[in-house]
């Protein structure tokens, strides 16, 4: 394998009141640092989002609010330290890695900038980043099946214990990506600036794939908005709006 996947990489997951990442916020969390292959150490909690987490979301990660509010720390103190970690790797090089990592990243970007610690790059975050579900759609992308982590999992022998526990999520996205990397030697043998780059390419080809699909099947269309990895913007400028319009 390359020089990434024998040195350290950082495992990011959030569980969250819901799959909206403009408006919805973490439950639970868990940075998990792993050294050529081996998790070395953990850090994971709850979060109080501040807010009634809905049933449904409940029904998926099986944290009420009445746990959240007793156990987690406030939302602000979670985000704040998060950001902190995230950023410090990115400082000394060491990628980011996760499933659908767009969804955790917008969440951790807008939300440090609502509360006031300001944007992830404004704060000197670059990445790098290797997001699973990107690298195994680019790869392998004619085979048939679903997509989620859980079906990743199966798919490159990789054990999950309790799906949708945000350490579990976590070490299972990096074992998923250590399995990319035995079976796609360009992956392997590639440096992280240009995955992390091509990443940014791969996802909005796929993006916009998936949004004519969609169109030529008489469905809404994705949000403008989801052709953008890692980081999506809360509003995109017009002349990005009419580039993907």
């Amino acid at each position: 394998m390359g020089d990434w996947a024998s040195g350290e990489l950082l495992g990011f997951d959030f569980e969250t009141t819901g799959i909206d990442r403009f408006i919805d916020v973490p439950v639970s969390f868990a940075l998990v640092t792993v050294m050529a292959g081996h998790i070395v150490s953990t850090s994971a909690g709850l979060v109080d989002p501040g807010r009634e987490i809905p049933a449904g979301a409940v029904g998926v990660h099986g944290i009420s609010t009445e746990r959240a509010r007793t156990e987690g720390m406030p939302l602000k103190e979670a985000i704040e330290m998060i950001a902190d970690a995230v950023i410090s790797a990115s400082r000394r090089g060491v990628p980011l890695v996760g499933m659908k990592l767009d969804f955790d990243l917008t969440i951790l970007d807008h939300q440090s900038r609502r509360l006031g610690g300001g944007s992830l790059v404004e704060r000197g975050w670059i990445g790098p980043v290797l997001d699973a579900v990107v690298l195994d759609r680019h790869h392998d992308r004619f085979r048939k099946g679903r997509r989620t982590l859980a079906a990743l999992c199966s798919h490159y022998g990789v054990d999950i214990e309790h799906a949708h526990d945000a350490t579990a999520d976590a070490v299972a996205s990096a074992r998923v990506l250590f399995a990319l990397a035995a079976r796609f030697k360009e992956l392997a043998e590639a440096d992280l600036h240009s995955i992390h780059e091509a990443q940014i390419g791969w996802h909005r080809e796929w993006a916009e794939g998936y949004d004519e699909w969609r169109t030529g099947r008489g469905l809404t269309p994705i949000d403008r908005r989801d052709f953008i990895w890692p980081v999506a913007p809360m509003s995109l400028p017009c002349e990005e709006t009419k580039l993907i319009a």
